[in-house]
């Protein structure tokens, strides 16, 4: 079995900066899209999860959503820029907005 770690794709311009920066790490990755299950993404038996970044904003009527369930999988999850964002929405947190965009 190869252990490996899951980067959710949110539409960050970084998502395969980050995917090859993990394999750099040895560990292998893999790249699936935000709508993936948590009975799918479960099913591969990863390591952890990454979140990648994204344009969106969670309050957004259009922003992209992620199954809930894969923060019940018992597995570590790294939020990046949009992915903490996620965490913070889904785990209970608060999301304001900044004074100016980046």
């Amino acid at each position: 079995m190869i252990e490996q770690i899951i980067i959710l794709d949110f539409g960050s311009q970084y998502t395969q900066v980050i995917a090859r920066r993990v394999r750099e790490c040895n560990v292998y990755s893999t790249i699936l899209p935000f709508s993936a299950s948590a009975s799918q993404i479960q099913e591969l038996k990863p390591r952890g999860l990454i979140l990648s970044g994204g344009p969106s904003s969670v309050y957004s009527s259009t922003a992209p959503m992620p199954d809930p369930g894969i923060f019940e999988l018992e597995i570590p999850v790294l939020g990046i820029c949009y992915g903490v964002q996620l965490m913070a929405h889904f785990l209970g947190g608060k999301v304001e907005p900044g004074q100016k965009r980046e």
